[in-house]
Parts: C-alpha cells; sequence; structure tokens
C-alpha cells in the first residue's frame, strides 16, 4: 500500500523541472476573459470555478478517495454549504450534540427557522438505538451529521454501522473529518455519502490560512453543492487555494509526527498524579479505542485531559516553553485550549491539546516540567 507521505506528494503533483528557479504562483481572477466562443467558457468567473480550485479539489478527492470534491472558505462552510443544499423543510436533520458547537448552533439558529427539524444526538446515542428510532419516523428527508473523532471529547461514532442505519432509512450521511483528516480515516470507503472538513487545521498545517472542503461518493450530489457555493459566495480565495495545495505535500509526514506525539503524549499524561480524564483513541485503554481501531488508519493529533481547575490550565501553558494557547488545532506547533471558556460542557480545568511537530522527546519534558510547576 502506497505510504501517506507519497499519496500526499502525488495528490499535489505538479508539471515543471525539480529545481526550476522560480514555482508556480497563485491564479487570480484577474485574468478571466471572454471569449468569441461563448459555450466553450469554462472559467468566465472566478466565484463559479478556475484552475487553482480543481488543481486543490483534484487533490482532496484524491485523498478522501472522493468522485469530487469542493473547497469553500472555511470549515464552517463546508458544513453549512452542505446542509443547506440537502435539508429542506420539514426534513429531519441530526447533528452532534457533543460535537463542534457552532454547528449546533447554526442548525437551531438557521435550519429550524427554515421548517427543518433539527434533532442533536451525542455520539452515544448513534450507537444506542436512538438514531434508528429517528429515522424510521423521518421517511427519506433526513440529513445525518456525525463528527468523528468527536471534538473537543474525542468519542468515536461507528461509521459503518451508522452508513447501514442510513442507506436502509434513505438518508444522507455526512461525516465531519477535520479531526482525523482523510490520512486518518476515508469516511467514503466506510459508506458515507459526504465528507465535510476544515483543512484549516492539519491539513494545511500552518495556522496561517482558512479553508473547508466537501468531497462526494456520487457525483450526482455535485449540482447541489456547486449552486450553494456559487449563491451564497462562500468561496475560497486564490492566495489561500494556492497555499492549501502547496502545504498539502507535506501532510504526510506533519500527520505522522503529530500522532506519534500525541500517542507518546497520552502515555506520558495517564501516569502522571496531577492529571485526569485523559482521552485519545490511540491509546489501548481509551474506551473509543476498539471502534476508532477497527475504522481509523491514524488517531489524530488531539489528546485531551483535565487539571484541577481553569487557573491550573493558565498556569500550566505559562510554564510550558513549547505550548502555545490557541482555539485552532492542527498546526506545526503545540497548542492548548480551555475549551470550557467557548461553552463546551466540560470542567473548567479540561485541555484540549493539539500536538505539533516537536521532538517527541523535547515535547514530553516540557510537558512534564510545565505539569511539575503546578
Amino acid at each position: 500500500m502506497t505510504g501517506d507521505s507519497t499519496r500526499c506528494v502525488k495528490a499535489v503533483a505538479a508539471e515543471g523541472t525539480p529545481g526550476s528557479p522560480l514555482q508556480q504562483g497563485p491564479v487570480f481572477a484577474a485574468p478571466y476573459l471572454l471569449g468569441e466562443d461563448e459555450s466553450a467558457e469554462v472559467d468566465t468567473y472566478a466565484r463559479a470555478s478556475n484552475p487553482g480550485w480543481r488543481a486543490l479539489e483534484t487533490a482532496l478527492a484524491t485523498l478522501e478517495g472522493a468522485v469530487a470534491a469542493r473547497v469553500v472558505g472555511s470549515g464552517m462552510s463546508a458544513i453549512t454549504v452542505a446542509l443547506r443544499a440537502f435539508s429542506r423543510p420539514g426534513a429531519t436533520v441530526v447533528v452532534p450534540a457533543d460535537g463542534y458547537y457552532q454547528v449546533r448552533a447554526y442548525a437551531q439558529d438557521f435550519l429550524a427557522g427554515h421548517g427543518a427539524v433539527v434533532r442533536e444526538l451525542s455520539v452515544a446515542e448513534f450507537g444506542d438505538g436512538t438514531l434508528r428510532s429517528i429515522l424510521a419516523g423521518a421517511g427519506d428527508k433526513a440529513v445525518v451529521l456525525a463528527e468523528t473523532p468527536s471534538n473537543p471529547g474525542l468519542d468515536i461514532v461507528d461509521l459503518r454501522a451508522t452508513a447501514e442505519l442510513c442507506s436502509a432509512a434513505g438518508a444522507l450521511l455526512l461525516v465531519d473529518n477535520t479531526t482525523a483528516t482523510p490520512l486518518g480515516q476515508t469516511p467514503l470507503a466506510l459508506g458515507a455519502d459526504i465528507v465535510v472538513a476544515s483543512g484549516t487545521k492539519s491539513l494545511s498545517g500552518h495556522s496561517d490560512l482558512l479553508f473547508g472542503y466537501v468531497a462526494v461518493s456520487d457525483a450526482a450530489l455535485l449540482p447541489r453543492l456547486d449552486r450553494e457555493r456559487l449563491h451564497s459566495g462562500t468561496v475560497l480565495g486564490p492566495f489561500e487555494t494556492w497555499l492549501a495545495h502547496r502545504s498539502l505535500g507535506t501532510a504526510g509526514l506533519r500527520i505522522e509526527r503529530q500522532c506519534a506525539n500525541a500517542l507518546a503524549v497520552a502515555r506520558m499524561l495517564s501516569e502522571h498524579p496531577a492529571v485526569t480524564g485523559v482521552r485519545y483513541p490511540g491509546l489501548d485503554s481509551d474506551p473509543a479505542h476498539p471502534v476508532a481501531a477497527a475504522q481509523m488508519q491514524k488517531f489524530g493529533p488531539l489528546v485531551t485531559f483535565v487539571l484541577p481547575s481553569a487557573p491550573d490550565v493558565h498556569r500550566f501553558v505559562n510554564a510550558a516553553e513549547l505550548v502555545l494557547p490557541a482555539t485552532s488545532f492542527g498546526g506545526i506547533h503545540t497548542t492548548a485550549d480551555r475549551r470550557a471558556r467557548w461553552g463546551d460542557p466540560v470542567p473548567d480545568g479540561f485541555i484540549r491539546l493539539s500536538c505539533g511537530i516537536e521532538d517527541t522527546a523535547d515535547l514530553l519534558s516540557d510537558l512534564h516540567a510545565a505539569l511539575g510547576s503546578l
């Protein structure tokens, strides 16, 4: 099987001679001029299509195992474009109760306000019969969004079982693949219809741009997505497109180191007396590990744990030399976020740690010293 770094490099392969002094730069909107043959026009307006998008979308579709992908301005845009495209008045829309909080807010504020029946399900309820009951009464109009691993709890939805339920009920299954990335998990291969993700995080990996994408298993789903992206204007700028495409080539190397660091950190934290509640799907002892191991190739950069209080979180971050405070994740630097500040139902001392690409021994030493200062 081809390795992840090889897949990433091949996905973004570009024409040109290795070692050339100049590399291809971003394609901007200005050069798009109309020709005499109106039937042959493709890139008449950059909000509808452009060569930069197509190159990035081809690479993303390759990594996700999709028939096609569409890029948008952010991960949240990917979710809202997909939900608007396929939700209709009267439709049942299932969103994660213990996932990214902005998705719940959007579903209640916008979708419910436009006639959708919004149901919030925890990861546990995806597998305990609750989803089955909801789909049984929803007809063929249901749209189900699953996030796995969940953010911030790192619980795992059994995607094969969920896809079978949705398929039997005629429901559309969307999976937020942000945390895992396509190098850690390929939901379309497990039966999902659509992947939505924030490429802002690990895929671009440098904490310097916003972008999201939608990938599909069936080209028949594209017209609605294309229309919604065109009309809503939730598009990705040309410079961000170029930066994202450039960054994909090193994603395999970066994510491999991040995951190795995360596993080492999770093991260290599990044995530290100042820490409780360590979660990482890659730990054999983690309650989500059996399902995660059955559907994931890598377990991601995120580790969560709990310190006694919010002040302890701030003391920990201030004492660490390699940990930066940030609410985004997936970059080359290790970052920490106290999730209770955003209203997540977690303890005040709950930390979501995103492991970077630092040398593992250095990161472990720094974290151990920082915890020792509490």
